[in-house]
């Protein structure tokens, strides 16, 4: 799994922090996502496919 973000697409709600801490954070400056670990460990895939989910403006997606 990779994950990738876009940062023009986001919109700062924060699900993506919200349901995976350890993956997903917030800029301080803009409010955008950040990823903390383009390719997570597999026992946190289904979180990370939740928050792909949730994100109200599709800026998270994986492959």
């Amino acid at each position: 799994m990779k994950i990738t973000a876009d940062t023009t697409v986001c919109i700062g709600a924060g699900m993506c922090a919200l349901t995976v801490p350890q993956i997903f954070d917030q800029s301080e400056d803009e409010g955008t996502v950040v990823v903390l670990d383009e390719t997570p460990p597999a026992e946190q895939e289904a979180a990370v496919q939740r928050a792909v989910t949730l994100c109200p403006s599709g800026a998270i997606s994986v492959s």
